[in-house]
């Protein structure tokens, strides 16, 4: 994995569960999938040396995705955006709250959440919210 990330805010969704239903109706759609933003990133060859977007949803980060590729790109009104290029699948993190911000930040690897591994014990069960909770009181 890299070592340069995105976190953003998945605005809208209510879980990993709705933001993977929305990107399997637009993968189905558009045969694609993608994230558009206003501001272009400086450090876009480290970030697509392995980076991922980590979602945040309802205040928790939940999950990152890959980055396939950051497209410049020019609205109707001639305004220049970013077009985040994702590739399919959601991998989950542990739970991590997240104050709302604007827009994306960049996230280096050593403050990304870890990813959730193929647990089988009965946290792998548990909702985000009371894990990270108790991340945030040290009892995990």
């Amino acid at each position: 994995m890299g070592d340069l990330h995105l976190i953003k805010l998945s605005v809208g969704s209510e879980s990993v569960d709705s933001l993977t239903e929305f990107q399997e109706r637009r993968l189905a759609t558009a045969g694609g999938l993608w994230h558009d933003t206003r501001m272009m990133p400086r450090r876009r060859a480290e970030l697509l040396d392995g980076g991922s977007v980590y979602w945040v949803i309802k205040g928790l980060v939940q999950a990152r995705q890959p980055l396939e590729d950051i497209e410049e790109r020019v609205d109707e009104e001639g305004r220049s955006y970013a077009r985040l290029v994702l590739k399919p699948g959601l991998v989950r993190v542990a739970a991590r709250q997240q104050r709302p911000f604007q827009g994306w930040r960049y996230l280096p690897s050593e403050q990304a959440p870890a990813d959730l591994g193929q647990a089988t014990d009965s946290l792998a069960e548990a909702p985000p919210e009371m894990l990270a909770e108790l991340r945030a009181l040290g009892l995990l």
